[in-house]
């Protein structure tokens, strides 16, 4: 046994406890030893009244004071020289040993000389039946091992000795093999310490030991732990990865030194992907910090490699027992199945529960009703437009640069071009075909849409079709599908996606990965939608942060990508004075049939009807109607009674959404953003009705689940079926009017165009966009013209930047010149100018019938101009027009400058970035679905269950 113990006490007044309390146990313990440590150095790192007190009053030979930045290593090493023992105690403020913990340490090293370092058994400072550490190791790539942490002290352990290494705290350390190792690495940043040591002293043929009979009582918040709790994560991860790093580089031979350096940048970029996938985004920064403050460190490395070297007596293999192999590391990970006691969450039951019967019922549906479309190549009318020819250029649209519309038009793409772009993509051969196909499965998609949105809200197999129903029954609904509003319809059959993921946002990374990629798209689709998502998420923001008390981070990051990809397109627009176009609606600007903002409208739209005609019933009859509206009664109502139901607080929530998207609604009819040309285009409310007719869905569900008796669930389905015919038929003639002999009366929809120009410029535009034509348009208003790049104006190549503006720029003032010079006799060679912009065709637009004498003259006298210019030559008369083409040498459209070409890949590469992190998060992994399976499906507290 060691003659004489000298104990070093490390002291740093920090922690969740107050430092004095810690210190006054620990104290106390040692002064109850039944074999007393020799001496007592006390290290203050910070000041502090109480603890200098206390350390006054404890005995010690020596108080040491240091700054409040001093680590545990270091302050070790400023007690060092003042070691007069055989052997080294090292101890913290928060390390309270047995009254028998420092004989059987020290009777350890007395029964076997080689042994150096013997280690306690350390437990929970209030549960002493908790093992906190019982000897450390390290896997294949030098990650540190825990051997016991966490496990309940059933004596299992008590035979375990022969270790790696072992945490710092409680150590026994002989002076002579401390003084030769140099003491702790200084550079291992407060992680891994122990294990250092201890693979030091085993390459120098020493023995390190843990010895279960000495317990050290540890509360984790002293100078020499971790950092522990949530809040805390990013500097234990920052420690942990540091130390790791360190020790690899000081470890590896020599020429494999200059290897691992290399490597450290692509293994932090492959790690964060890592980090990202395991939903441990908290890691991400202290991953890139710990490699850049490594590699900046060679002298630190240099030094460590120089004690190893000193002190080395056997080679790496003797210590290669001792690690923990990839099969135990294995078993470790499949042993990992959390809380046994935690909730189970329930089977989907989709296919059982008629899930899948509904959405086939509803494909069968939805294919004789929209049978007619099945034969067209492209779907045209209301805000409907051909999509470009190939992929390429379909995405070519999606990025910021040259605008597809406009003489010179520079700036950024509407997010909604990426999702036409991507929804495009599935149909690579005839990009066009995908919006025809998507009409065909408008129906079943928005009823497994639906489906899996109620199973947040009810576990009720007959209430979930019924949810699905009624939400592919939505008036607004139907009214997009008749109207021919694409941004209308994937808004509506985004939302209940997002509402599935971000209802269970704050629980994982998974779905807040998830939910945060749907918002991006259905904004994209409704941008009406930015105030309201706005009022949800800080309301969110509120209730978890007061009532869940963690997830706070997983639902700021919803909002995050949205902000970074829309943030060149508010930029822009802020920058060109326009920021109420903002909330214009994305695509092809279109009025169509919407209430106005008089009672009887307002009664409309409060009914969630977003047009004069409510599901389509006046166009049918003929004559207006008021009662459609009553037939969304029964679910209203439903809605209401939910709030005096045991699950009052998840329907409370469901009428606050009802509340946000009903205010949308009322606040954008009668604003109008956006132009046709010269006619106002008011928002369309149907994205705020879509929104709200989610909440009225599944509030109307919770009170049949949970409003209705046990004794009465009879009345469950049956209640449900009757609010679903009553919406059935509120919407019947809007969805049957494709088939109805006068369906061309009562839809927008038609068959094509395949092409907005003529056939001649859409087959040379075909795989080009560089080729411009010069649209004129006479009216009696006035002469329109526009520019249009490629084959046909598209959906994708539509700028709400554009049809906001409401002021000339240099680019339309200098068009509006060269269209006045082409339909006007004038000396100027305007055509050469055309040439020089890149225009190669000018068409001049039929006039429609509804226009005067003056708007034909005014057409007459354009083309009598247009056929004296020399440089155009007539190709002929087409159904979208007179077209001519440029006879000179036509100067390719001129490309982006470097400022405006790095502005592009800066754009590209950030909302690139954005979405990667949000889709890594995203993937569901094998601990993502454990942590699912281990909560409820449904949201908000539910007394006595669902049934």
């Amino acid at each position: 046994m060691p003659d004489r113990v000298h104990a070093i006490l490390v002291v740093r007044p920090e922690g969740r406890t107050p430092a004095a309390n810690h210190l006054q146990r620990t104290l106390a313990a040692l002064a109850a030893q039944t074999r007393p440590v020799d001496a007592l150095t006390i290290v203050l790192c910070g000041p502090d009244a109480e603890l200098t007190r206390l350390a006054a009053e404890s005995g010690a030979e020596g108080v040491i004071t240091a700054s409040a930045g001093t680590s545990f290593a270091t302050a070790t090493a400023l007690a060092t020289p003042r070691l007069t023992g055989d052997a080294v105690w090292l101890l913290a403020q928060d390390t309270a040993p047995d009254p028998d913990a420092l004989v059987r340490l020290a009777g350890a090293l007395e029964l076997s000389p080689p042994l150096v370092i013997a280690a306690p058994k350390l437990v929970d400072w209030d549960d002493r039946d908790v093992i906190r550490s019982l000897g450390v190791s390290m896997n294949r790539y030098g990650g540190t091992v825990e051997l016991a942490a966490g496990e309940l002290d059933q004596g299992q352990r008590d035979r375990d000795s022969d270790v790696l290494g072992a945490d710092v705290r409680g150590i026994l350390v002989r002076r002579e093999a401390w003084t030769a190792l140099g003491g702790l690495d200084l550079a291992l940043g407060g992680a891994d310490e122990g294990l250092d040591l201890g693979v030091r002293a085993r390459l120098a043929e020493r023995l390190v030991a843990v010895v279960p009979s000495a317990r050290v009582a540890v509360a984790g918040d002293g100078v020499a732990a971790m950092a522990r709790g949530r809040r805390r994560a990013r500097r234990r991860a920052f420690a942990t990865r540091t130390a790791q790093l360190h020790r690899r580089l000081v470890y590896a031979p020599a020429a494999a030194v200059p290897l691992h350096w290399l490597s450290f940048l692509p293994l932090a970029l492959w790690r964060t992907f890592a980090h990202l996938v395991t939903k441990a985004p908290h890691r991400v920064l202290p991953e890139w910090g710990a490699t850049l403050l490594v590699m900046a460190r060679a002298a630190a490395v240099a030094r460590a490699r120089r004690r190893i070297r000193a002190v080395r007596n056997v080679g790496w293999s003797r210590i290669a027992p001792l690690r923990v192999s990839r099969a135990e590391m294995r078993v470790r990970w499949q042993g990992d199945v959390g809380d046994p006691d935690a909730p189970v969450r329930s089977e989907l039951h989709f296919f059982v529960g008629g899930g899948a019967w509904a959405v086939l019922g509803a494909l069968a549906v939805s294919v004789a009703l929209f049978a007619p479309l099945l034969a067209w190549p492209v779907l045209g009318g209301g805000a409907l437009a051909p999509l470009r020819a190939n992929v390429g250029q379909l995405w070519q649209d999606a990025a910021w640069g040259l605008r597809p519309l406009g003489l010179d038009a520079v700036g950024p793409a509407d997010p909604f071009s990426a999702v036409v772009a991507l929804l495009g993509t599935l149909s690579p051969a005839d990009p066009s075909r995908a919006f025809v196909v998507l009409w065909v499965l408008a129906l079943p998609l928005a009823v497994l849409g639906g489906w899996f949105a109620a199973t947040r809200v009810t576990e009720s197999p007959a209430l979930r079709i019924v949810a699905a129903v009624a939400w592919a029954l939505a008036p607004t609904f139907a009214s997009a599908l008749v109207e021919g509003r694409p941004a209308g319809v994937l808004a509506h059959l985004l939302l209940p996606w997002l509402f599935y993921a971000a209802s269970v946002a704050h629980r994982s990374w998974a779905p807040a990965g998830a939910a945060s990629v749907l918002l991006v798209a259905v904004l994209a689709c409704a941008p009406s939608l930015a105030p309201a998502a706005v009022v949800l998420w800080c309301a969110a923001l509120v209730v978890v942060s007061l009532v869940a008390g963690r997830g706070v981070a997983r639902v700021v990051w919803l909002v995050i990508p949205s902000a970074v990809i829309f943030a060149p397109l508010v930029w822009s627009q802020v920058r060109a004075g326009n920021p109420w176009g903002l909330p214009a609606d994305p695509g092809v600007p279109y009025a169509g049939a919407e209430v106005s903002p008089d009672p009887i409208g307002r009664a409309l739209l409060a009914a969630g009807f977003p047009t004069s005609d409510p599901g389509g019933w006046a166009s049918l009859l003929g004559h207006p109607v008021w009662w459609v509206g009553l037939l969304v009664a029964p679910l209203a109502v439903l809605a209401v009674l939910s709030v005096l139901t045991r699950r009052w607080v998840t329907a409370s929530a469901l009428i606050v959404v009802v509340a946000t998207g009903l205010a949308t609604a009322f606040a954008a009819i009668g604003i109008a953003v956006s132009f046709d040309d010269a006619v106002a285009v008011p928002i369309w409310p149907g994205s705020g009705l879509s929104l709200a007719w989610i909440g009225l869905v599944g509030a109307g569900v919770i009170a049949l689940d949970a409003g209705i008796p046990e004794r009465a669930r009879v009345l469950r389905p049956i209640g449900g079926l009757a609010a679903v015919l009553a919406l059935a038929v509120a919407v019947a003639p809007a969805l049957t009017a494709q088939l109805s002999d006068t369906g061309g009366d009562r839809t927008a929809l038609t068959n094509g165009p395949v092409s907005t120009l003529p056939a001649y410029i859409a087959a040379e535009g075909r795989g080009s966009l560089s080729i411009g034509t010069l649209v004129l348009d006479p009216r009696s208003d006035g002469l329109r013209v526009q520019v249009v790049w490629g084959g046909s104006a598209t959906l994708s190549g539509q700028s709400t930047v554009e049809a906001t503006r409401t002021s000339a720029d240099a680019q339309h003032r200098e068009l509006a010149a060269l269209a006045v010079d082409l339909v006007s006799p004038s000396t100027d060679d305007a055509v050469a100018r055309l040439a020089e912009r890149g225009i190669g065709f000018v068409l001049l637009a039929p006039a429609p019938s509804s226009e005067g004498g003056v708007a034909l003259g005014d057409r007459l006298g354009a083309a009598t101009s247009l056929d004296q210019r020399d440089l155009l030559d007539p190709v002929g008369a087409t159904s979208r027009g007179d077209l001519w083409r440029v006879n000179a040498e036509v100067t390719p459209r001129a490309p982006l400058n470097d400022h405006r070409a790095a502005l592009q890949r800066l754009v590209a590469l950030g909302s690139l970035a954005v979405l990667v992190v949000a889709l890594l998060l995203a993937v569901p992994t094998a601990a993502s679905r454990r942590v699912a399976r281990r909560t409820p499906r449904i949201v908000g507290p539910n007394p006595g269950g669902s049934r």
